[in-house]
C-alpha cells in the first residue's frame, strides 16, 4: 500500500500506445477500436470512493494504480513472465480428463484444448484473443452487451487493457456431457481477463473457470464475466479464486437467463488482498431459474465485499441465493444483495441468505440484505446472520474425546457443507475443504 495519491492522476494511455499493446498480445484489428473506445471511457471515469454508495464499506483509495499500469503505458513486461502452473489446478475434474481446458500463465496459453467429440458438434472453446482473430463477429455480437463498459471504472480497465479471457460458445441443442475448465495463473503485477459463455437454445453444459497466483509482490487482477443462458437450457457455472494474499481483485460479471431457462452459479473465494465482486443474475424469460452459491473464507487482514443482485423480468421465476463466509483474525467481509422484481414478473419466488461465522473478535462481517418489489403476486424473503462458534457445539466434540483444535474444524466443515455438496467435482470439493484446514490453522 502506498500514501493516499490522487486518482485523477492515473496515467492515462494514448491511443497509438493501445495499437502497440494489441499488436504486442495478438488482437484481432477490430478490438483496436473496442480498446480505444474502452480507453475513453476508463479516463472518464473517477475511481470509486467510499462516498459511493457501493463502495461505501471498500476503501480502495490508497492503492496505487500507476505502479500496476506504467507497464501497459510503456508496452513493457506484457506476457513476458510465465511461470509453471501447479498441478493441483490442472487436474482433471471428473475422471481423468476434461471435455477441454484452457491455462493461461502470465497471459500467455500454455495449454488449450478440447476433445474431438465436443468440436464436432459445433462447441468453441478458446482464449480470448484466438477468438477475437477466429471468431470476431461471434464474440463481438455478445460483447460487452450485459456488463457495459460504463458499468464502473474497473469494467472500463479490463475492456481496454485486456491481455486473455476465455471465449465460450455451445450451439441450440448440443449437450456437452464431460465438463470444460481454464486456469489462469496470475504471474504479473497486472492482469485483465474477459469471459464471455453463450449457451445457446436447448443446449446444456459445465464449466468451471479458475482465477489464481501465489506472488509475494502486490498484484491486480480486473475482469469481466458475461454469460448467456438460452430458452431451455441448462449451465452450471463454478467460478474458483484462489490468488494470493498480495491481489486486488476486481470484478463485474452478469449472467442472463432465458424461458425456462436453468443457470446454477457456484462461486468461491479464498483468496485476494482485497476483492469487490459484482455479481448481478437477469432471469429475462417466463420460468428462468437460477440458484446463487457462494463459499468464502477470510483471513489475517483479507477484505472481501460482494455485492449481489437477483432481478426478475418475466413470470414464474425462481431465484435462491446462499453465500456462506467464515472471518478470523482482522479479516472483514462485506455482502450487499437485492431481490429486484420488475412489475410484468408476477409468480415470483425469490430467497437470499447470507451466514456468517465469526472466529475471531477483531474479524467483521456486514450483511445487507434488500428487496425492491413491484409485483403484487410474489414470495420474496431474505435472511442474513453472524454469529460465532457455540460453546455448546465444541464441548459436546471435545466430550467425545475430540481435540479443540479439532472440534474447530469440525464445526466449520459443516457450516460450509451446504455449500460444499453444490461443488459437482469430488476433487474442487477436496481441494475446497483442505483450504478450510489451512485457513484454520
Amino acid at each position: 500500500m502506498t500514501s493516499r495519491n490522487n486518482h485523477k492522476n492515473v496515467i492515462e494511455i494514448t491511443d497509438s500506445q493501445l495499437v502497440n499493446l494489441s499488436r504486442q498480445l495478438g488482437d484481432g484489428d477490430w478490438y483496436v477500436d473496442q480498446r480505444k473506445k474502452a480507453r475513453k471511457i476508463f479516463n472518464g471515469i473517477d475511481f470509486p470512493t467510499i462516498e459511493d454508495e457501493a463502495w461505501r464499506r471498500t476503501d480502495i483509495e490508497r492503492i496505487d494504480w500507476n505502479s500496476f499500469l506504467s507497464g501497459y503505458a510503456d508496452n513493457n513486461n506484457i506476457k513476458d513472465i510465465k511461470l509453471d502452473v501447479p498441478n493441483h489446478l490442472l487436474n482433471p475434474l471428473v475422471d481423468d480428463d476434461h471435455g477441454g481446458q484452457i491455462v493461461v500463465s502470465g497471459g500467455n496459453v500454455v495449454g488449450s484444448n478440447v476433445s474431438a467429440d465436443i468440436e464436432e458438434q459445433g462447441v468453441i472453446f478458446c482464449d480470448f484473443v484466438t477468438a477475437t482473430n477466429k471468431h470476431s463477429d461471434l464474440l463481438n455480437k455478445y460483447l460487452s452487451k450485459l456488463v457495459d463498459v460504463d458499468s464502473g471504472k474497473h469494467a472500463a480497465m479490463a475492456a481496454t487493457f485486456v491481455d486473455q479471457g476465455v471465449f465460450l460458445y455451445v450451439p441450440a441443442g448440443v449437450s456437452v456431457s464431460t465438463p470444460l475448465h481454464s486456469v489462469f495463473w496470475l504471474t504479473q503485477s497486472a492482469h485483465f481477463s474477459r469471459v464471455v459463455v453463450v449457451v445457446e437454445d436447448g443446449a446444456s453444459l459445465t464449466y468451471a473457470h479458475e482465477l489464481a497466483s501465489d506472488s509475494q509482490e502486490e498484484h491486480l487482477h480486473s475482469g469481466t464475466v458475461e454469460v448467456y443462458v438460452g430458452d431451455n437450457s441448462e449451465f452450471k457455472f463454478v467460478e474458483l479464486q484462489s490468488l494470493s494474499s498480495k491481489c486486488y481483485h476486481f470484478s463485474h460479471e452478469r449472467c442472463q437467463v432465458g424461458r425456462n431457462g436453468q443457470f446454477d452459479w457456484v462461486f468461491s473465494a479464498i483468496g485476494s488482498k482485497l476483492t469487490k465482486s459484482f455479481l448481478d443474475l437477469d432471469l429475462l424469460g417466463d420460468g428462468a431459474w437460477g440458484r446463487m452459491s457462494g463459499f468464502y473464507f477470510a483471513a489475517e487482514d483479507q477484505h472481501m465485499d460482494h455485492d449481489t443482485q437477483q432481478n426478475h423480468y418475466g413470470e414464474g421465476q425462481t431465484s435462491d441465493l446462499l453465500f456462506k463466509g467464515a472471518l478470523k483474525d482482522d479479516s472483514r467481509s462485506v455482502w450487499q444483495g437485492m431481490i429486484n422484481v420488475e412489475p410484468g414478473a408476477q409468480k415470483t419466488d425469490g430467497f437470499q441468505a447470507n451466514r456468517n461465522l465469526l472466529l475471531s473478535k477483531e474479524a467483521r462481517a456486514d450483511s445487507i440484505p434488500g428487496l425492491e418489489i413491484q409485483a403484487d403476486d410474489v414470495r420474496c424473503t431474505h435472511a442474513a446472520t453472524i454469529s460465532r462458534l457455540e460453546d455448546e457445539h465444541l464441548f459436546y466434540l471435545m466430550s467425545r474425546g475430540i481435540h479443540f483444535d479439532e472440534a474447530k474444524k469440525v464445526v466449520v466443515d459443516g457450516f460450509f457443507d451446504p455449500i460444499m455438496q453444490r461443488v459437482p467435482f469430488e476433487g474442487v470439493r477436496n481441494r475446497l475443504k483442505q483450504s478450510v484446514v489451512d485457513k484454520m490453522m
